[in-house]
């Protein structure tokens, strides 16, 4: 049995999935019930001491809970979630003599890292999400080292994670792109890395069978496009011309985020405009991975990850309410 925790998410409905066509028992542990998988649902918050009735013997804990968004208030709530949350997992495992922890943290823990940043990068990071990620890779590294022999932890760094459903900032993107009201901020020539949550969900399934220890990985799908290359790519699966005829120095894409934020900060409204998401868009993000010194293999290439997102979320026509909301 494999608990999920955060498991009516996004990543979590797919790592759900998979187990359920891979015959893995496993139960979805969540403040919100399941979209998908309602009957192996258990409703908890991590962010209190957890409390609930195990059906069978747990083999490991997939910790995919996070409080994540660029405008989360109080920001008291990246240390409850994210860090407290972490010291009840673990504490949760010494209670039930569980040896496997998967976490899943991200590489906003390495800021506005320099290009090809890996597992040994420098961490740098320019938010509360990021520290307390960070923060909380501490705490399971914690639990590990008092029985380093014995227990097996799983610390996995996604880049920004797209996919069907989702509706975060690469939906948001690709969306500016299909009504045609995409601006480019910036020359267009920084590159991205990218995860397809399919992968991701294949990769935390692969982790299930490490070997005790601290085992940490990045996760990216390569290749990584510029922003040029991948807004020509929407372009042509939707039919248009690849050429990009909307552009804006980046300094002007930086005061207009800037006026954003002041009218927020006045109104108290959200915008899915601001600074720091101007800053992000016109940053180099490009990481590399350990997994490549692995055998496992991605079960879907990025182009065809990308073909498949943009035809089921413009192009054929599925409407219903199991979407999922994430930066």
């Amino acid at each position: 049995m494999i608990f999920i925790f955060g498991g009516s998410g996004f990543i979590g409905t797919r790592v759900a999935l998979r187990f359920n066509q891979s015959e893995i028992p496993f139960q979805i542990i969540d403040k919100a019930p399941s979209g998908f998988f309602p009957d192996k649902f258990l409703r908890a918050d991590i962010r209190y001491p957890i409390t609930i009735s195990f059906p069978e013997k747990v083999n490991a804990l997939i910790n995919l809970a996070a409080e994540h968004k660029d405008n989360v208030f109080p920001t008291s709530l990246y240390d409850e979630v994210n860090v407290k949350g972490a010291k009840n997992v673990c504490e949760l495992a010494r209670a039930k003599n569980i040896n496997t922890i998967i976490f899943t943290s991200s590489v906003a823990i390495y800021g506005f890292a320099p290009i090809g940043t890996n597992e040994s990068g420098a961490i740098s990071p320019f938010n509360d999400y990021g520290r307390t990620k960070w923060e909380a890779e501490q705490v399971y590294k914690k639990w590990q080292s008092e029985d380093p022999q014995g227990r097996t932890l799983v610390i996995i760094r996604p880049t920004v994670v797209f996919g069907e459903r989702n509706r975060g900032n690469v939906f948001n993107f690709l969306r500016q792109i299909a009504i045609s009201k995409f601006v480019m901020v910036g020359d267009g020539l920084n590159r991205k890395s990218m995860a397809y949550v399919e992968n991701v969900a294949a990769f935390l399934q692969y982790s299930l069978n490490l070997k005790p220890g601290i085992n940490i990985y990045n996760y990216v799908d390569k290749p990584d496009f510029t922003m040029n290359e991948l807004v020509a790519l929407v372009n042509k699966l939707l039919g248009r011309s690849t050429e990009i005829k909307l552009r804006l120095p980046s300094f002007v894409g930086l005061l207009i985020g800037s006026i954003f934020d002041m009218v927020a900060k006045i109104t108290g409204k959200k915008f899915p405009i601001s600074a720091i998401r101007v800053k992000k868009f016109c940053a180099n993000s490009v990481y590399e991975s350990a997994i490549n010194e692995t055998d496992f293999i991605p079960p879907v290439s990025l182009m065809e990850a990308i073909e498949r997102t943009v035809h089921f979320e413009f192009i054929e026509t599925n409407k219903d309410d199991r979407l999922f909301y994430s930066e």
